[in-house]
């Protein structure tokens, strides 16, 4: 086990060490990243499926721009090599003068990953899509251009069967915004053959961190995400006063499970729902790219889990991963680990000061979320070159958000996830399976939760379900984890999405309602779950 900051975790860490010990994994410490954290293809094809023509996509409109190498400016019409590039980021698009002011493209385009040649859903037909750099007190100005085709088929009675995959919406995943109008409101229908605006406006006082989008209309979600609709989201200016992470050279990692049919397409709930359907995972939309370092050169890697439904167990030959922030949140010291559990939405930003030289690779190890976990390698890390000497930060600034005490709490609720299943398991249907919380699935139609703005609440979220994990994610606010499986956590926690765990976990967060009205959403972020009706709506109200 690792000394020092996670120690104050050890509650966290008992039950994910307790499942890698029955698969006798690993001798070292998983830390706080085991629980709570309990791509651009390499070349692109940018033909378009679209029957309402073609709308190149635009780097800004006045008011923002965008940052783009020599290599990703080109579009590249030979297939590019299946694996061991050099790791690309995606295209970057940053506000000016306050405003990020640019249109984001959806349609169809073909893509080389890993050798195998894809035609899904797309931003601006690449995946991940651009990312986005943004301040606090900031404005985003997004034209939406859904250029998918239409749908062909008709809205289902039941609502949490997966329908009508061009349907979208845009999603700004662990943003404390307003959740109306044309603001991060997923509760919008933007169908095939429409443009539309999206305006978010960042509050002066945002956390500064790793967030991200990706698409929340519910029946086309996993559909469009696991095609890699999606991007990042950095809200500028975290530790900019920690001199030796303002001198690391700064990475995105933006991690995904690579899932397809026999036509290199998604186009069946049937291609996502079973749980060993990922084919490889990806970094960036590439496989198993290569990273560059020098001996002892220190580099910030912003990590975000993009995958559609799997936790993914991250571990760096022979390095320590140095967390200093979770879900875009500051910590407020360095813990030093040597492997981090990532759940599906989450984000870690981690410190890593290379050894001597030679390939080192990060791995995906295996990991028992009640079924297997993906495996691989996602990167290979490649340390040559004249030895730099750079070192981690002894301390860090005081966390950005203040713990809630229990004087303040002026509600409690609890909150629990459950399934159904066949009883040949391995070999039943997707509609055989039903996803619940608190015993009713998904309807838009109805509001779950009513909170009073202001309110400063605490949750209990209990999984019931005997077979897997679930991941408890809500939306606008924050909350603060400070107790697992009835286990109070020394240092409380801020996150946005965590894992509970299966056959009676339980997770208890507290989180103040503040700043905005609306109607939102907490759901599992395992989207095959939310896809298939573990989501509910809360409403928070003015009295």
């Amino acid at each position: 086990m690792q000394q020092g900051p996670e120690d104050s975790h050890a509650i966290l860490t008992t039950a994910v060490e307790k499942k890698l010990s029955r698969r006798q994994l690993f001798d070292g410490g998983v830390g706080l990243g085991a629980l709570l954290l309990s791509g651009r293809a390499a070349g692109a094809d940018h033909s378009h499926h679209s029957t309402h023509g073609q709308h190149a996509p635009h780097a800004h409109t006045g008011h923002g721009h965008m940052d783009m190498s020599p290599t990703l400016g080109k579009v590249q019409d030979k297939r590019a090599p299946a694996m061991d590039q050099p790791l690309l980021e995606p295209e970057v698009r940053r506000s000016v003068n306050g405003v990020l002011d640019t249109s984001l493209r959806m349609a169809y385009a073909y893509r080389y990953v890993g050798g195998v040649r894809l035609y899904v859903r797309s931003y601006e037909g690449t995946s991940p899509g651009p990312t986005f750099r943004v301040k606090p007190g900031d404005t985003m100005r997004l034209k939406l251009i859904n250029d998918l085709p239409p749908n062909r088929d008709a809205m289902p009675a039941d609502m949490s069967r997966p329908h009508q995959f061009n349907n979208t919406n845009f999603h700004f995943h662990g943003a404390h915004v307003s959740p109306s109008g044309i603001a991060d409101n997923v509760m919008r229908s933007m169908a095939p053959g429409n443009t539309y605006n999206v305006e978010i406006k960042i509050p002066p006082d945002h956390t500064r961190g790793t967030y991200w989008y990706h698409p929340h209309h519910h029946g086309s979600a996993d559909v469009q995400m696991s095609s890699g609709m999606l991007g990042a989201i950095v809200v500028e200016g975290d530790f900019a006063d920690v001199p030796e992470i303002a001198a690391a050279k700064e990475r995105l990692l933006v991690l995904t499970q690579v899932v397809h049919d026999a036509h290199g397409m998604i186009e069946n709930f049937e291609t996502l729902f079973p749980e060993t359907a990922t084919r490889f995972l990806a970094v960036n939309g590439q496989r198993r790219p290569m990273i560059s370092m020098r001996p002892g050169e220190v580099q910030r890697w912003r990590i975000l889990n993009a995958g559609y439904q799997d936790d993914m167990l991250l571990v760096l030959d022979k390095h320590d991963l140095h967390a200093v922030a979770y879900d875009g949140i500051q910590l407020g010291a360095v813990e030093p680990l040597k492997q981090i559990l990532i759940a599906p939405g989450q984000r870690v930003d981690v410190l890593v000061r290379a050894g001597a030289a030679g390939t080192y690779e990060l791995n995906a190890a295996p990991y028992d979320q009640g079924h297997p976990s993906p495996t691989g390698t996602l990167a290979r890390v490649v340390v040559s070159g004249a030895p730099l000497d750079m070192n981690l930060p002894r301390a860090l600034p005081r966390p950005p958000l203040e713990s809630i005490k229990a004087s303040e709490i002026t509600h409690r609720r609890t909150v629990v996830f459950s399934a159904t299943a066949p009883e040949a398991d391995a070999a039943g249907h997707w509609q055989e399976f039903g996803f619940f919380i608190d015993g009713k699935k998904f309807d838009p139609r109805r509001i779950d939760h009513r909170v009073k703005l202001g309110a400063v609440e605490e949750w209990k979220i209990i999984n019931t379900h005997e077979h897997d994990d679930h991941v408890f994610h809500i939306h606008t606010n924050p909350f603060e984890v400070v107790s697992v499986n009835g286990k109070p956590l020394a240092v409380p926690q801020w996150r946005d999405t965590v894992i509970v765990e299966r056959q009676g976990g339980e997770v208890v967060f507290r989180s103040r309602f503040l700043d905005f009205t609306g109607i939102f959403m907490l759901h599992c972020h395992m989207m095959n779950h939310e896809e298939m009706g573990m989501m509910q709506t809360v409403e928070v109200y003015k009295p």
